[in-house]
């Protein structure tokens, strides 16, 4: 069996596993998950998966897939249990994940799509930066670090390793690098007080 399979069934189970903690966290009212940011992050990374599909990702780009299931899943549940303080930002987000998918129609080019929703996961991922900074502890530090090796894996796996496969799993690992970096600090500071 080739290596870049089994890395990336791995991945996937590390994502699973990710997500099993993060679905946890919000039946349990620990974790509140900004409803604007795993809309466009659901949008972000279906797209960004097809984009890899289509560019000869292979197996790593399953884990695009699994990530993007899971994102709709968490973005359907924010809908009930999460965090619906909606600034112009967010609308940003949504927009700039919408203007991936157009991007690619106009030009046939899977490249101005992932480099469209990579710039789209910085802004996405703000309004769970704002809300994690003030409220450090109702966001789940330990998914996000998790999925640093999910997508580390998921680099490994590419079958084919260039900028329409690559770029977007490495805005997820600066994206979510940062994140994590910030609640444990925020924790940290917040215990100190």
């Amino acid at each position: 069996m080739d290596y870049k399979i089994i890395l990336a069934g791995i991945g996937i189970v590390i994502g699973f596993i990710s997500y099993a903690s993060y679905f946890r966290g919000i039946f349990q009212n620990k974790t509140k998950p900004h409803v604007f940011s795993w809309v466009v992050w659901a949008i972000i990374n279906w797209t960004a998966f097809f984009a890899q599909f289509v560019s000869q990702g292979g197996a790593g780009a399953w884990i695009t897939a699994a990530n993007a299931a899971l994102c709709t899943a968490v973005a359907i549940i924010s809908l009930f249990r999460g965090e619906k303080n909606i600034t112009k930002s967010d609308w940003i987000s949504l927009i700039g994940a919408l203007a991936g998918i157009t991007g690619w129609i106009l030009t046939d080019n899977p490249l101005t799509a992932v480099i469209l929703v990579s710039l789209t996961d910085c802004f996405a991922i703000f309004p769970t930066f704002r809300k994690a900074y003030i409220k450090p502890y109702e966001e789940n530090a330990f998914a996000f670090g998790i999925d640093l090796v999910k997508f580390i894996l998921e680099l490994i796996a590419l079958k084919t390793f260039n900028l329409t496969t690559a770029l977007f799993p490495i805005t997820i690992l600066i994206n979510d690098a940062l994140l994590v970096s910030m609640i444990l600090m925020r924790r940290k500071r917040q215990n100190r007080l």
